[in-house]
Parts: structure tokens; sequence; C-alpha cells
């Protein structure tokens, strides 16, 4: 089949995926879900491509792209390669930063083919550096970043998030680095290197708990379910779960008065935010003796009414049912060759005049191997003749 471009917004890209795990997947799906033209470059004879190739996961990361199956230690298969580079807007990649100079795919060499081309790289620890050749995955990351010190309860060891995080921020600020690029060229009508790695991502995403300590030399600490500076913000348990409850400062009143409390807004330990702060225990202690006399429900309603911010705490089953989710269609059908009817998720931006679908499901092992090639200008010959040197599959 030919290009299906998931929407209009970046149909005329054509990007190339030497990708794999999670943090290179997750930028390329980015590019391909708002229409490139996605080459994904698939290993010949590797194992990891046929054994995951069903699971969720593996449907959920490569949604929009077409396949081809190239040995690139090979030369005709690297020639292959080469050929991609010279129609190619994106190439991305997340290998250990030495193996793309021994397999001759580095940016120096692939920026003379193609002087245009933007050569994504995302590593973990970066491509230069006393760590740069550090194996390093999502959890070690998590721990290194500083993330895990300041997750978790306060009496509690570190806790690591429950999602990969570290390669999904990598991810997507690889992406918006490939972006930023393109705009760029419009310019100068010059490709560049982008890099990112997770660590940087990660630590990025610190935030203001990172700021805390660059302008205040403040080190923060694990404070559980609270909000590390804003007093109150909790889980709050009720008569029968939790709540998250999650007021802004001028917002106290409101729900004192929600609670019943009056007499508390005014009170000199917890009037300013400052005193809340200091009094973060005791804030606490009054406010859960309140909701512990209370279903989630009665106390949603309670605070719903006052307009202060709260919510149940779901389980994922419970949020993909929820009626705001189901309205948001954040859950989206695709066909799949090999699984059938699949559900997904789309992206979380909408766009009025291009927005974004998912047009195909994930490919097959090497799919489009014979329709890429004839893209790239190769006869049926040519191909039947790399297939049996075993350069393509």
């Amino acid at each position: 089949m030919a290009h299906q471009p998931a929407s209009q917004a970046l149909k005329h890209l054509n990007v190339v995926d030497l990708t794999h795990v999670r943090t290179g997947p997750v930028c390329v799906k980015q590019l391909a879900d708002w229409g490139a033209n996605v080459w994904r470059v698939e290993r010949v004879g590797n194992p990891a491509d046929f054994s995951a190739r069903h699971d969720s996961d593996f449907q959920h990361k490569h949604r929009n792209k077409r396949a081809l199956a190239l040995d690139l230690k090979s030369k005709e298969g690297l020639a292959v390669l080469y050929r991609m580079v010279e129609k190619a807007d994106i190439l991305v990649e997340n290998y250990r930063p030495e193996v793309k100079h021994r397999l001759g795919i580095d940016y120096e060499t692939l920026s003379k083919i193609n002087p245009r081309l933007i050569y994504v790289s995302i590593s973990a620890f970066g491509q230069d550096g006393p760590y740069k050749e550090r194996p390093g995955v999502d959890q070690i990351i998590q721990g290194m970043s500083g993330l895990m010190s300041v997750t978790g309860a306060a009496d509690g060891p570190p806790t690591r998030v429950g999602i990969p995080i570290a390669d999904i921020t990598a991810g997507l600020f690889a992406a918006l680095g490939a972006l930023t690029a393109v705009i760029e060229r419009f310019a100068s009508g010059k490709g560049q290197w982008v890099r990112t790695s997770l660590l940087e991502s990660q630590i990025f995403m610190l935030d203001l708990q990172a700021v805390r300590y660059l302008m205040d030399g403040q080190t923060p600490k694990r404070v559980g379910n609270e909000h590390p500076t804003g007093v109150p913000t909790n889980a709050y348990r009720t008569k029968d779960g939790y709540v998250n409850v999650a007021p802004t400062p001028p917002m106290w009143g409101r729900l004192c008065k929600a609670l019943g409390r009056e007499d508390l807004i005014d009170h000199p330990d917890f009037a300013a935010k400052e005193a809340r702060r200091k009094n973060r225990k005791m804030v606490n202690d009054l406010i859960e003796g309140i909701t512990l006399t209370m279903t989630s429900e009665e106390l949603l309603g309670r605070l719903s009414a006052a307009d202060v911010p709260a919510g149940v705490i779901y389980d994922i089953g419970q949020t993909f049912n929820d009626p705001q989710v189901k309205h948001l269609k954040m859950a989206h059908p695709v066909k799949s060759k090999k699984l059938g009817d699949i559900t997904l998720m789309r992206q979380p931006i909408s766009l009025s005049r291009t927005p974004s679908t998912i047009a195909v499901a994930t490919p097959e092992f090497g799919e489009h191997t014979d329709e890429i090639m004839a893209e790239l200008g190769y006869g049926a010959d040519e191909v039947a003749k790399l297939r049996a040197a075993k350069a393509v599959e």
C-alpha cells in the first residue's frame, strides 16, 4: 500500500526510523501520527522483531508506519539506507553513541549524503562525557535524575513512577527538537544534529523541584501524595476510598466553608500559605478528620459545589470508562492485519484543520519492503538479488 498519512500536517516529511525499545519509537510515533511518511527499518533475522510484534505495547508504538527489513552490516543493505537518506527529511536513532560510527550511519557520514537531513539521536546519558557508553534504561535514569528521591511516602523508600517516564519524556523532547529543526531549515536550508538523552530530559522534567535546589538551595524530600510546596494538597481518606483535593492558595476559605470549618479560615496557624506549609501535618490531620466522616461521593459533591478542585483516584479501567474520557475519545479503534480489530490511544492534541488519526495498524515484519524499495527506485530484479544476498527481507 502507498503511504496513508494519519494527518495532513506532516505528510510532506519523510522519516527514517532506526529506533528500538521505547524512547526512539515514542519520538517517531509522534511524527507518524501527524502524517509523516515513516520508513521503519527492521533488522533482517532479528528475533525481537517477531516475538513481541503482536503485544499491545509494540502495536501502540509502531502504528502509522511502514516497515522494511535491512541488514545494515552488509554493504548492500547499507547502500539501501543511504538511498533512503537521500530522500529523507528526518532520521531518528537511539543506538549507543559508538554503534552508529561503527555501522557508518553517524551524522557526519549521512549529512554528506543529504545536507538537509535532520538527524535525531537519543541516548541514555548523552553523546559525549564520561557516561556516554554506559547502558541505561528508564528505571536507572529515574534514580540518577533525582526523580525517585521525590517520589513515594515520606517514611518509605525511593519509588519509581508507574510508567517509563524517562523513556517517554526523552522521546517527546526528541520529536519537539526534530520539528524545531524542520522549522529552522525553512530559513537556512540546512539540516542539523538534534540530540537529547533520557538523563537530560528527566532532569528537565523535575521542573519546580530542580529549581528549588538551583535557586533556593533546598534539596526536596518525598512527601507522598502531598504537593511539595502547596498545602493542603493530598489524597484524603473517606468512608469508602480516597479523594484527591488540590485547592490553590486563594481557595483556602472556600475549602474550609465546604468542609464546615469556617473557623479555620482566619486561624493564625492556617490563614497564610506559609503558615499552612509550616503546619502541614496539622492541616492534613484536620482535613482528613472531616473527610473520613463522608463518602467519596458526598465529599466530591461538596467540593464541586464550592468550586474546589477534587477528584477520585481511578484504576486505568475506570479511567477509560469515565464519561468525560469517553467523550474525548482517547481510545481509538484500528484494524490490524494479524490481530483484527484492536483499540489503541489517539494523540492528546487536537488540530482543527489537520487532525491526527490512527490510519493504519503496526505493520508485520518487513511488510512493505517491496513497495518502499520501489519508491526508492529499485527494480524487481534488483530487489530479488538483494533478497537473495540477505541484505533485505
